[in-house]
């Protein structure tokens, strides 16, 4: 979106000169836009001044329909789920969406995964697009996922995948998706070298998906990454909660890439790796009161691994409380790479006990060998740090390892009191 780029490149260009000079005048980030001559907001309405910054998270539980029942309802026990938690429940589900998405009634068609119950279900893929505009998925109950590595042998990626989906809407309601992930644990390569490294499901991946909104979302134990927006646009996501032991491996909150339009409202996370990973082809990504922790932080990348091309922009992160990560606000590149990471704000942020607080590392590996050193990376530009106290569990509260021949540019902080916390 052309506004997007403009708006943070006058942004980081008031920023600049106001260092310069002047004290830095702490407006809204939409104000910096609308009062940009020129800016028209009827023609171009800011992405980032869609939300309400002093709104409580409370407010946004209105989101949340009546778990109660709808002229538009169909529950999966409508097609013999049983929900015990023991028998297959997957062919149920199947059935219920295909009788969902086929819908072409002037009522909203809901499904209902009901309270109270446990489903088990086999990887599945629920397919749009659907006849109808808009279809609401209500999880009231517990879907928990098969364990066996032989149920993925056709796709060792996706558990619950949503696919093509326009208008899409997902309600938790006290429900759960329980990835059921410790036998992948227990068997990757970070928990035991013994054992080949290999991929391991994501929980609940949204592919290609429109219009987008999931709110109050339970996701636990997910066997790699809980929740993952893939190739997706104008996507909300409100109150999401993730859970799993903080030493579970490659479990990452929520998870964004090829995506844009996305804002992040309210997560509440505690995973054994990244909280919040954005990665290449996002852009226009807004997380607001994030609470992060155990985990890595809140990370940009990794981008450019295997030389590859990567492309990040416009990322706000507005709001946090980071406890016990290894990570803070992180941007993390491996040499070799190319593209950019450009125009990133944290702001906001409380740390407490985190190690490297605030970090960028243009020359991040994440292997068993060294790596070697490549002349190419990806360009790190226009990265703002404002607001961010707390304690640190390393000497080093900011790390800037930077490539020698691509170097970090336009990096800027204000506000800035982290602490060392000696143990």
């Amino acid at each position: 979106m052309l506004q997007q780029s403009l708006f943070l490149f006058l942004f980081f260009t008031l920023i600049s000169s106001s260092l310069c000079g002047s004290s830095f005048r702490d407006e809204h980030l939409a104000n910096l836009v609308e009062h940009t001559p020129g800016f028209d907001p009827s023609a171009y309405p800011s992405f980032f001044g869609t939300i309400d910054k002093d709104r409580p998270a409370d407010d946004f539980k209105d989101h949340l329909g009546t778990p109660g029942s709808s002229p538009g309802e169909v529950s999966v026990e409508d097609f013999r789920a049983e929900g015990y938690g023991e028998s297959d429940d997957t062919e149920a589900f199947k059935k219920a969406w295909d009788k969902i998405c086929s819908s072409d009634t002037d009522v909203q068609p809901v499904l209902v995964v009901p309270e109270n119950k446990k489903y088990y279900v086999k990887p599945i893929t629920f397919l749009g697009p659907c006849k109808s505009d808009f279809i609401t998925l209500k999880i009231l109950g517990t879907i928990e996922a098969s364990n066996d590595p032989a149920h993925y042998k056709n796709d060792r990626y996706h558990w619950l995948l949503f696919y093509n989906m326009n208008n899409f809407k997902v309600e938790g309601h006290g429900g759960t998706i329980d990835g059921n992930g410790k036998t992948w644990w227990e068997n990757s390569c970070k928990i035991n070298s013994s054992k080949p490294c290999t991929v391991a499901p994501t929980a609940v991946t949204f592919y290609q998906c429109h219009d987008l909104k999931v709110y109050g979302l339970n996701v636990q134990n997910a066997q790699e990454m809980h929740v993952s927006f893939e190739q997706s646009v104008n996507v909300q996501a409100v109150n999401i909660v993730v859970t799993s032991p903080g030493t579970s491996p490659n479990t990452d909150g929520i998870h964004v890439a090829l995506s844009e339009n996305v804002q992040l409202i309210n997560p509440i996370i505690k995973a054994g790796d990244d909280c919040i990973s954005i990665v290449n082809g996002s852009k226009n990504i807004e997380a607001i009161d994030v609470t992060c922790g155990p985990g890595h932080g809140i990370s940009i990348g990794s981008l450019g691994a295997k030389k590859s091309e990567a492309h990040v922009s416009n990322v706000l992160v507005n709001g946090a409380k980071i406890t016990g990560t290894m990570n803070g606000a992180r941007i993390k590149t491996w040499q070799g790479g190319s593209g950019y990471v450009e125009n990133i704000i944290f702001q906001n942020i409380k740390m407490d006990n985190v190690g490297n607080p605030i970090i960028i590392d243009q020359n991040y590996c994440d292997q068993k060998s060294p790596c070697s050193e490549q002349s190419s990376a990806v360009q790190v530009r226009n990265v703002f740090y404002k607001n961010i106290t707390g304690t640190s569990a390393t000497k080093m509260t900011t790390t800037f390892n930077c490539s020698k021949t691509f170097p970090c540019e336009g990096i800027m902080q204000q506000e800035i009191d982290l602490v060392y916390k000696a143990k």
